[in-house]
């Protein structure tokens, strides 16, 4: 009697924005590992707009009934979706492997809906560094990398005043709000970012804190160069790395990029968090869709099992720049920035300094961050002052909650 063939490990569809150079590499081990358990892997990239793009891809295809098996999502979005009931719980995996028992109490809570996981986090990214190429910073006698934003101002001045464009940048929406929140971070704390930019706190949003970030993010766009608008962020990094540029603020993936590139860090660039002595938690995960047929569930119980495990969470972050999601994996190969990065997360959690990104979708609703995005670069491209800043984003945020 003919039977359906099915492959050992099952097929996912895996939609995607990992498209440049390191993460590219990164989601390439991904493929390689699920392709060697037998699978059949059937790559969905879609670039542009960090996720906007494919998130708008997304939705065409859960409209018309037809979603991929696995989606390259995080934060409350995975929430979102999971109230309209379109996702499938890998609870069974889960629980079979002991996910809560390795997984950072924050991060495992944005994995699960209803206390179920519903994705599986690959990572866990720092967003607030500094990256900067050595050899630029010794022209203007710079031997560290600053610790409070007047230290930077004071070093981006030398800079500039040398003819040396201080901080390369990409004028794109969430790269001007990464600045942005990195800038509160800084200035306010661990606790008023949490209070402005979490809890959106109307008294936070239009505080004397929230006027000097903006204050501060108005010196930075003194600091870039004039191509600045619509640049990816990684040709910002490769500035760095070509030695056009000192700084870039952004996070840890830009590593993945000077790795990539046959970098090495301590030599070739070096890494610095940004003032604030707190950290702003990114991280990526595949979110799992309702899928039918026997060879596609096969497929999403493999991928969850393989992301989890100990030995691809350290091949995927070593090409990242991330480092690995679950905290009882050894960091023997991994570089000083990671190991720092390591260290700096479990202090944050046992502080209560660690913080979810707004730019990065770990924070708010989408609606929320759009708000934050589209203000941040107005501010950004434009005279506007700091204080109508304030009044400006506290209105939009509040107009988003009641939408």
């Amino acid at each position: 009697m003919a039977t359906t063939a099915t492959h050992a490990g099952g097929t996912v569809e895996v939609l995607h924005w990992w498209t440049s150079g390191g993460e590219a590499k990164a989601v390439g081990e991904l493929k390689k590992s699920f392709e060697s358990q037998g699978g059949t892997w059937i790559d969905s990239p879609i670039a542009g707009g960090g996720g906007d793009a494919a998130m708008t891809a997304l939705r065409a295809r859960v409209v018309a009934g037809n979603p991929p098996a696995a989606v390259q999502l995080k934060g409350p979005g995975i929430q979102e979706w999971a109230r309209q009931d379109v996702l499938s719980d890998v609870d069974e995996v889960a629980q079979k492997e002991q996910w809560d028992k390795v997984l950072p109490p924050v991060l495992a809570a944005i994995m699960k809906y209803d206390g179920k996981y519903v994705a599986a986090p690959v990572n866990i990214h720092r967003v607030d560094w500094f990256w900067a190429n050595p050899a630029v910073l010794a022209k203007v006698g710079i031997s560290e990398m600053p610790k409070t934003w007047d230290e930077f101002n004071d070093d981006a001045d030398k800079l500039k005043a040398a003819g040396i464009t201080p901080l390369a940048h990409g004028g794109q929406p969430w790269q001007d709000a990464t600045i942005f929140e990195n800038v509160v971070l800084g200035i306010g704390g661990a606790d008023f970012y949490r209070k402005a930019m979490v809890e959106l706190d109307p008294n936070a949003l239009t505080s004397d804190t929230m006027v000097k970030s903006f204050d501060q993010l108005r010196k930075l766009r003194g600091y870039v160069d004039a191509n600045f608008s619509g640049r990816d962020w990684n040709l910002a990094t490769a500035m760095v790395m070509r030695g056009e540029a000192a700084f870039q603020i952004m996070g840890d993936w830009a590593k993945g990029e000077f790795l990539a590139a046959g970098k090495k860090p301590g030599v070739d660039f070096v890494c610095a968090p940004t003032p604030g002595g707190a950290f702003n938690l990114n991280a990526d995960s595949f979110t799992f869709f309702k899928v039918h047929g026997a060879d596609r569930l096969e497929g999403q119980k493999v991928l969850a099992s393989l992301i989890m495990s100990p030995g691809f969470q350290e091949t995927f972050n070593l090409a990242k720049g991330s480092i690995p999601a679950r905290t009882d994996v050894s960091l023997d190969k991994f570089d000083a920035c990671a190991v720092k990065s390591h260290e700096d997360l479990l202090a944050a959690i046992e502080n209560n300094t660690l913080v979810p990104s707004v730019a990065h979708e770990m924070a708010v609703p989408r609606s929320v961050r759009g708000e934050f995005l589209d203000l941040v670069t107005k501010f950004f491209n434009s005279d506007m002052s700091s204080v109508d800043a304030v009044k400006e984003l506290a209105a939009a945020v509040k107009r988003a909650q009641t939408e």
